[in-house]
């Protein structure tokens, strides 16, 4: 069976552009589709295409669909592109007889967004072996029967289907990703704000904790599901000519003991790489000695997602730690001379007061890489629940995380053009 994967181009509009001509802050999504490549490594005896159109023109799409005739299109998205995807399904339904799925963080957080006739079925959560049964069930004749994490659209009725009850063999740990599917775009990944040619290696899906804004512990259930070591430094092998390796994982120290374990093949394997790895700040605090060893091991630079200074903020979206926390993580980090990418939320209650707080906290900290976003209430979390009465833009396409989509408390104009001089001015101190 011919299968296209399609990673869609970037779709995000801005309001500070549109309204004001601030066009600094516009947030563009460049990365590997890393989650088409998994997919990718579960569908063997298949002839599987990645089309990656954040590095292709629009006719690139129809051109595939015309030339390698796929039975299924396979389509991601994030949140702000996916009217996108809806717009190019409905061309699809009317140019070919291509069956089209949707799956990836939008789906997973509000399937039913994407419960219209132009979609064939959608893929809720993590869906490397549930697409991959779906595949199969199709290649068998059509019959798909319920597959657990595979809705089937029912457009003008309730979306129904029976959700996935995640575990270890949902990860397909024997299969890697299709790195040679996006050996073509090679060349274009790269993390910009660190100058770094780098690749992706999945260590866990899910996340041990449950902050407010985000969509990463639903996709499992909740639950935190962990690689072996063995298939992680089986794809970091795959992965031969890239400096930098990029571990995919919400909190890649969640598990401790695995996190030791694979740090020590890592070493005992001599394996020479530079990794990028996501941190909490109470775990840098609880478990210093570890990111020594992996210090040790190769770790170059940390993404910890601070979120906020304030104590009040940090409680509402549960970060489950107090902020006398952060600057003690930060010092820690630096005593390990790591690179610090330091994700900050911004609020749209912020004042004048909290944006020069938070450059001074930022400054004065030594923060290499401050990375700003707009508190953004993605539909499907804890967050959009507690807020969706406020919401005043309720088009997906603003949904960039550089969008306050509910009113701010500064003039909007004063808002974003404070919140851009910020960003400017961070970025030509980035290092």
């Amino acid at each position: 069976m011919n299968i296209l994967l399609v990673n869609p181009p970037n779709s995000g509009r801005s309001i500070p552009e549109e309204e004001y001509g601030v066009t600094s802050i516009k947030q563009i999504f460049k990365g590997e589709p890393f989650s088409l490549e998994v997919i990718a490594g579960a569908l063997s005896g298949h002839d599987v295409m990645i089309l990656d159109m954040k590095c292709e023109p629009e006719e690139a799409l129809w051109r595939a669909v015309a030339d390698f005739r796929p039975r299924v299109i396979g389509f991601t998205a994030v949140t702000c592109e996916a009217n996108t995807v809806l717009r190019y399904a409905r061309t699809i339904r009317e140019a070919c007889d291509s069956l089209v799925v949707v799956g990836g963080n939008h789906a997973s957080c509000d399937p039913s967004y994407f419960n219209r006739s132009e979609v064939d079925y959608i893929v809720v959560g993590i869906g490397k072996k549930s697409f991959s049964e779906l595949i199969q069930g199709l290649d068998e004749g059509d019959r798909v029967r319920a597959i657990p994490g595979i809705a089937k659209t029912s457009a003008g009725s309730p979306l129904s289907y029976r959700p996935r009850d995640y575990g270890w063999e949902d990860l397909i740990d024997d299969c890697p990703p299709r790195y040679d599917l996006v050996q073509g775009y090679r060349e274009q990944y790269v993390l910009e704000k660190l100058g770094m040619k780098v690749g992706f290696v999945i260590t866990a899906y899910g996340c041990t904790h449950a902050c407010s804004f985000c969509a990463i512990p639903g996709t499992t259930g909740g639950k935190y599901l962990l690689h072996s070591s063995d298939s992680v430094v089986r794809d970091i092998a795959l992965l031969e000519s890239i400096p930098f390796i990029r571990m995919v994982d919400a909190n890649t120290f969640g598990n401790p003991a695995a996190s030791r374990d694979l740090c020590r093949k890592i070493k005992s394997l001599d394996i020479r790489k530079r990794f990028i790895a996501d941190v909490r700040a109470d775990t840098v605090v609880q478990h210093h000695d570890l990111l020594r060893e992996w210090k040790d091991a190769g770790l170059h630079a940390v993404v910890v997602g601070f979120e906020d200074i304030q104590e009040q903020r940090i409680e509402g979206y549960r970060k489950r730690y107090a902020a006398r926390i952060i600057p003690r993580s930060i010092e820690l980090l630096h005593e390990l001379n790591l690179l610090i990418v330091g994700d900050f939320i911004v609020a749209p209650d912020y004042t004048m007061e909290d944006f020069a707080g938070l450059e001074r906290f930022i400054a004065g900290n030594g923060i290499q890489v401050p990375v700003l976003s707009v508190l953004t209430p993605i539909p499907g979390t804890p967050l959009h629940e507690t807020m969706k009465e406020r919401i005043v833009v309720h088009d997906l396409d603003y949904y960039t995380f550089t969008n306050a989509v509910v009113p701010t408390a500064l003039p909007e104009k004063v808002f974003y053009e404070t919140f851009s001089e910020l960003v400017k001015r961070f970025q030509g101190g980035a290092r």
